[in-house]
């Protein structure tokens, strides 16, 4: 039996963000995963993985960003920077210093790994806490993998601007996005550069991040992270334990996933949250083995 507990935690900027606790009622092996996701998008897109990891013993726990699920409402602007400099860092100063988690592993959805990775830039402390992480559709500057993608993130940037927010609502998604918060994500993929809003170079940074991580990524994402940039994202870290995995029909899956289906969908159920856990189980809580070897 599984049980849910919600926590509300503050933010440095005085913001509150959602943490939810998933954990099985009869079995526990002492070791944690952080989970979040991405825009546009709630703790759903988390919770099926999350129960699966349960299950089987971890306490998973997902942090919903401000403004999205459970997390109060604000009118305050924000982008993918706030939610790793203030939203992830209040989560990991809750879970590290107030109940003492020295162990984590990380699994992420699209905007969710960017955040993570911004945040362990900038506070390279935690980077000890964590054992693994596990992106799916995660990129940040390789959207535009040819000159149709290129015109068609201009357009859309354009389009957003001119009405003020993505109204992602109307076709299914949780959340809208303003344009506040996705021009960061629009201006790295076009300029090919991962900078924040003070022109703090992340990409230059990143090879800094030693931690093992396993890159998923969907031959049906075409638009916002297609393998090309899944890719050029997971060799910025420069770490040769990193893996990608790639997920279609002619690498053996059972469907050519899309953006949400690689980590939310029965198919995944089957055959690709099994790699994320033996990810996991592979780095243990010790840091940082030999490379894996592991379905490609």
């Amino acid at each position: 039996m599984l049980k849910e507990e919600l926590v509300l935690i503050n933010t440095e900027d005085r913001e509150q963000i959602a943490l939810w606790k998933i954990q099985s009622t009869d079995q526990q092996n002492n070791s944690n995963v952080f989970l979040t996701h991405g825009t546009f998008s709630d703790k759903r897109i988390c919770l099926g993985i999350a129960k699966y990891l349960a299950k089987i013993g971890y306490t998973c726990w997902i942090m919903e960003w401000r403004n999205h699920g459970t997390s109060p409402s604000t009118t305050n602007k924000f982008n993918f920077e706030t939610i790793g400099l203030f939203d992830i860092k209040a989560a990991f100063q809750y879970l590290h210093h107030t109940l003492n988690i020295s162990n984590l592993h990380c699994i992420t959805h699209s905007g969710g790994g960017i955040c993570l990775t911004m945040f362990l830039i900038k506070n390279p402390s935690y980077k000890n806490c964590i054992n693994s992480i596990s992106f799916f559709g995660c990129q940040a500057f390789g959207a535009a993998k040819s000159s149709i993608s290129y015109i068609s993130l201009i357009v859309s940037k354009s389009i957003i601007k001119l009405f003020g927010v993505f109204p992602a609502s109307k076709n299914g998604r949780p959340h809208d996005e303003t344009y506040y918060t996705m021009k960061q994500w629009y201006d790295w993929n076009i300029y090919k550069e991962f900078k924040g809003s003070d022109g703090y170079d992340y990409l230059s940074k990143m090879k800094t991040i030693k931690i093992p991580i396993l890159s998923v990524c969907a031959k049906g994402d075409h638009y916002v992270a297609p393998k090309v940039g899944c890719q050029s994202f997971l060799d910025a870290f420069k770490n040769p334990l990193n893996k990608l995995v790639y997920c279609s029909k002619e690498d053996g899956y059972i469907e050519d996933y899309d953006h949400g289906r690689i980590l939310l969908s029965s198919s995944a159920a089957q055959e690709i949250w099994p790699v994320v856990r033996e990810w996991i189980e592979r780095y243990g809580d010790s840091q940082w083995p030999a490379s894996p070897n592991l379905k490609s």
